[in-house]
Formats: structure tokens, sequence, C-alpha cells
């Protein structure tokens, strides 16, 4: 070795290691600031859920059951004389459609054609861009901190996410697709989320351990995110269709709803497009999710010597895989259609959260690296 050269190749590693450490606190930036972002966007949502309209379900219900004082003067149930006969008649709210139609009474989303609510929610819209591509930076100055692909633990799997998650919001709003009535939810989770990725799962940037310094860490890794990310969003789908088929169900008998419907179930599409969504973002993704599941076994075939080893994560990962088939599978079928195909999906959903964040901090496997659960264990007191 020439002796001479020895100080600029020391020169050179602590420059570099000096660019790392910049690009890295650049990354720590950029992921606060996106957070910033994402909470105007929160708060322009919830101006485009105050002052927007109601959906076309909603508007009809309060037109057949007035209330206040205008119920004094039209009361929901009339009297028709058939001959002799008076038969009492109440108003039926139609919140689906019928046998072989295709037209399915619905509304736009939160801002339902009006002007004042279209107004904020192009502003939250463009809020959400804006922190999309914030944090996209974010993750990108990572990756390059470490000349790596940024997803060597939790902490750099969640920036990840809900980056992915955004992301996939954002095309399908792109794709002219209609919802919007999504992006108050998935602003609200990816601003808890990323409050625990910085508080709780944040971890120094640093290189790969051998078993992960492997070319399928972008296959498998790549593709099991995308595959959380679009079932996070099926999944918030979900949710919101058991709330608005309950909502619908109460207004088909004739009740009532409650202040919180009012407010926010009134503004959501009818339930049987969100159910169609749902199962539509579900069926989509699943193929992927069984080609993720493959791509790893293959992995470990290559860093440990065997396929499958019924390690936890790979255990968890299956048992996912199922739960997504039975959901698939019940809500093609005329008897599981509706909310119990609804609980399946969001017990598969489950599975993948558990995967994800319970493997990985409590149980220890062949997939825990970084020391990252003993970690969280810490700094949540044990």
């Amino acid at each position: 070795m020439n002796l001479a050269a020895a100080p600029d190749l020391v020169t050179a590693t602590s420059l570099a290691a000096a660019q790392n450490e910049s690009l890295a606190e650049i990354s720590n930036v950029l992921i606060y600031s996106a957070m910033a972002v994402y909470t105007l966007a929160f708060f322009a949502y919830i101006a485009e859920w105050i002052f927007g309209s109601r959906s076309k379900v909603a508007r009809t219900a309060a037109a057949l059951t007035p209330r206040g004082e205008t119920a004094k003067k039209a009361p929901a149930v009339t009297v028709k004389k058939e001959g002799g006969t008076a038969v009492l008649e109440r108003p039926k709210v139609v919140v689906r459609a019928a046998a072989g139609a295709r037209d399915v009474p619905d509304g736009p989303g939160a801002h339902g054609g009006d002007a004042q609510g279209d107004l904020y929610g192009r502003i939250a819209v463009s809020f959400t861009v804006l922190a999309f591509l914030v944090e996209f930076g974010g993750v990108l100055t990572r990756a390059l901190s470490v000349q790596r692909a940024p997803w060597g633990n939790m902490y750099e799997f969640n920036i990840t996410f809900t980056t992915t998650a955004v992301g996939v919001y954002v095309l399908l709003l792109a794709l002219k697709k209609n919802v919007r009535w999504l992006g108050l939810f998935l602003t609200t989770t990816v601003l808890l989320d990323l409050g625990l990725a910085v508080t709780v799962l944040y971890t120094e940037s640093d290189q790969l351990v051998p078993a992960l310094d492997s070319y399928w860490l972008y296959i498998h890794v790549s593709t099991a995110i995308l595959c959380g990310a679009v079932f996070y969003v099926g999944a918030v789908g979900t949710i919101l269709y058991l709330f608005k088929d309950s909502y619908e169900s109460k207004l088909a008998r004739g009740g009532k709803p409650g202040g919180f419907a009012t407010s926010v179930l009134e503004r959501l599409p009818a339930a049987a497009s969100l159910d169609k969504f749902s199962y539509r973002v579900n069926a989509a993704v699943f193929p992927l999710w069984t080609f993720t599941i493959i791509a790893g076994a293959i992995w470990a075939g290559d860093a440990w010597g065997r396929y499958w080893g019924w390690d936890p994560k790979e255990t968890w990962s299956f048992i996912t895989w199922v739960a997504y088939a039975c959901y698939l599978h019940a809500r093609a079928t005329a008897g599981w259609k509706g909310r119990k195909a609804a609980y399946l999906a969001l017990a598969a959903f489950g599975c993948w959260l558990f995967n994800y964040y319970g493997v990985n901090i409590f149980v220890s496997g062949k997939h825990s690296y970084a020391d990252v659960g003993m970690g969280v264990l810490r700094s949540v007191g044990f």
C-alpha cells in the first residue's frame, strides 16, 4: 500500500461520511416538513367537509324526512284515501340500486358539487401533493445517505410506506377516480404513522446487515410496501363502507341518523360504491402480494439455504395471504357479500398490520434486524 496516499484516503472517507450525515439530516428535515404540510392538508380537508354539501342519498333523505320547523308543516307520514279506507304512507329513501340496475344513488365525495367545498378540497389536494413530493424527497435523501434502498429498518419502511400510500391516492386522483373523500382519513393516519416513525421507530442511517444486502431487497420489499399501501387504502374504504351501510340501513327503515351521520356520513359516497371500491382495490393487489411471498421465499433460499422455515414473518405473511384469499372468495359468494365480507377484509388487514408491527417489535426471528424490537420496548418503558 502506498503510505503517502493513506492521508488522502482517510480524508476522502471522512468527507464521504460527512456528506452522508448531511444527507441524513436533510432527510429528517424533509420528513418533518412533510408532516407540517400534511397538517395543512388535514385542516383543508376538514374545511371541505364542513362547508361541502351532502351526498345525493343524504339530500333525498333530508327532503323526505324534514327536520326542525319544516317537520311540523310537512310530516314524513302522509294519509292516502282509498275509497273509505285510510292508508298511512311513509316516503322511502332509496339507498341501493334495484336488482339488475347499474345506477346507485351516490355523492361525489365531501364537496358534493358545492363550489365552496370544492375550493377547499382542491386546496387540500394541492397540499397533499406538495407533502407527498417533500416526503418523497426525504425518502430519497435517506437512500442517498446510505447509498442503498431505504428499507433496512422499521423507520425507513414507515416513511416509504406512507409515501407510497399517499402516492396511490394521488395516482387515483390523477386517473379521475372519485376518491377525494379518502383524503381526510388518509392524511390523519399518515400523520399518526409519521409521528410514530420519528419518535419511537427512528433509527440512525446505517448500512445493511449481510442477509439484507441483496438485489432481492429491491424486488421483495418494494412489492411488500406497495401491497401494504394498497391494502391500507382498501381497509379505509371498508371501514367507511360499514359506517355508511349502517347509516343507509337506518334511513331505509325510516330512522333518524344522529349528529355524527349528519356531519360525516352524509358526505360520503353510497355504501355500494364504497364496497365496490374496496373490493376492486384488494382484488387488484392480491396477485402482487402472492408474488411478494414467492419472491421472499426465493430470497430466503439464497440467504439462508431454505425457501420456507415457518419463521414468524413468513408465517404471518402466509396467514395474511389466506385471509385475503378468504375475503375475495367470500366476496364472490352470494351469501357472504356486504358486511360479512367486509369483516373478513378488516381481519385480513389486521393480519397485515400484525405481520409488520407485531412481529417486528414483539417476536424475534430471522427477519428481526437492527434491534428495532428492543428499541421500541425500551422507549415505551419495558
